[in-house]
């Protein structure tokens, strides 16, 4: 399909544009001036769609089922600041293990608005999430139930909710869906039942609720809302989890539901399925962070022949999502927005996998220039590494024309920190 400049710019995070002399600015600020003062490669993020996204959220579900709470996925983003802007807006945060607890506590968000994950939680991780008396702790295998009434002191209750298998085959890649029967996470309802019961007859545990989930980056909100009624099924309870999954916009031709559509489809279900009185929780990772940040990377070979390969000082270090799960990207010189011949965006890294975008058109590349992907808010920085010894990268807030370090990049010498000989 024929692209303009415009249609790329709108897959950057919303709010930016073009420079007078045609830079592109993200937050105000001019990404060469960011690449000059911060380095490349980098990740921008635009804290003010951060912060808008989070009220829109809550607006969206608030205004349509007032008793329900909005839970940032922090596995999709898991950086403090991060955390901390979400916490601030009034989300909710979803935890999972106990990494992710100690970075929201060290954003300053309440322990009683966590919500704990994971199918193979640890001795540790219940002790840290018992102890800073996180809110809700979600069964996801009888081992769980286990491990907490052997760690829940005597005189105390933890609040949980048991995580139910809807049994929907979700259309996304397999990495990503995990509400098929055969997924490693939650309960079948037969065994839902069963832990249900068996909370409920003990002094330690609370049971609060039931919590599913069908996958993630779903483009079809009605595989999301179809695992309304799996846990509807089980009974009467006071906290309903419906989980996440909204799919972000990553290329010109996808077009995932809007948030109205998406917040209409769950919450007509709950109202068809759910008592009228009960709480429900959503909790988006992705569709909340995906398009609030960019990544700048710098140029550093041209090679032609066959195809043209444009090699950037970054790669499968900072975005694994091309490698795991496929996903398309966009990208474009920053200073020659749109426009150019097709080449492949490829990385530093020793694998030939390492290609961040292929067949996308840039416009007369050069070593030195400055190229930027957008949508890599979500998961990029959860699976940064250091490959081949690169340096994890930093993450930049912008904000009306102010930028700040919020992450800083890796030093050669945090490459040797853990070695011990």
């Amino acid at each position: 399909m024929t692209t303009t400049a415009a249609d790329l710019i709108g897959l950057f995070p919303p709010g930016s544009r073009p420079d007078t002399d045609g830079t592109l600015m993200v937050g105000g600020c001019r990404l060469d001036a960011i690449a000059e003062e911060f380095g490349t490669p980098a990740i921008v993020v635009n804290e003010d769609a951060l912060r808008r996204r989070a009220r829109d959220y809550l607006a969206a579900f608030r205004g349509r089922w007032p008793r329900s709470d909005v839970a940032f996925a922090s596995k999709s983003f898991p950086c403090t600041a991060v955390q901390r802007v979400m916490a601030e807006e009034g989300l909710h945060l979803d935890v999972a293990g106990g990494g992710e607890i100690l970075t929201a506590l060290k954003a300053g968000a309440d322990p009683a608005r966590l919500v704990l994950h994971g199918n193979a939680k640890t001795d540790e991780e219940l002790e840290i999430a018992v102890g800073h008396g996180v809110g809700l702790v979600v069964i996801d295998n009888f081992d769980d139930i286990d491990r907490l009434e052997r760690i829940v002191g005597a005189g105390r209750r933890q609040a949980c909710l048991v995580r139910v298998i809807p049994g929907v085959e979700a259309a996304t890649h397999a990495s990503q869906a995990t509400g098929h029967a055969a997924s490693k996470f939650g309960l079948s309802p037969e065994d839902a039942r069963a832990a249900i019961a068996r909370i409920e007859a003990g002094s330690r545990l609370r049971l609060d609720g039931v919590h599913t989930h069908v996958g993630s980056q779903l483009l079809n909100v009605d595989q999301l809302a179809a695992a309304v009624e799996p846990i509807a099924r089980l009974g009467t309870f006071e906290v309903y989890d419906l989980g996440g999954g909204l799919g972000a916009r990553y290329t010109y031709d996808e077009h995932p539901p809007g948030l109205d559509e998406y917040a209409d489809a769950m919450t007509t279900q709950a109202r068809a399925l759910l008592p009228s009185g009960s709480r429900i929780i959503v909790e988006p990772g992705r569709s909340m962070v995906a398009a609030s940040a960019c990544t700048l990377y710098r140029v550093t070979t041209v090679k032609r022949g066959v195809v043209t390969h444009v090699a950037v000082d970054g790669g499968m270090g900072d975005n694994l999502e091309v490698s795991l799960t496929g996903q398309r990207f966009e990208a474009t010189i920053v200073n020659r927005v749109g426009g150019g011949e097709p080449v492949s965006v490829v990385g530093r890294h020793c694998e030939s996998g390492d290609q961040l975008v292929d067949g996308v058109a840039l416009r007369d590349p050069v070593v030195g220039d400055l190229l930027a992907v957008p949508v890599t808010g979500a998961y990029c920085y959860t699976m940064s590494n250091q490959y081949n010894g690169a340096r994890r990268v930093p993450v930049v807030f912008t904000c009306d024309g102010d930028a700040r370090l919020v992450v800083r990049r890796d030093t050669w010498d945090d490459l040797l920190v853990r070695d011990v000989d």
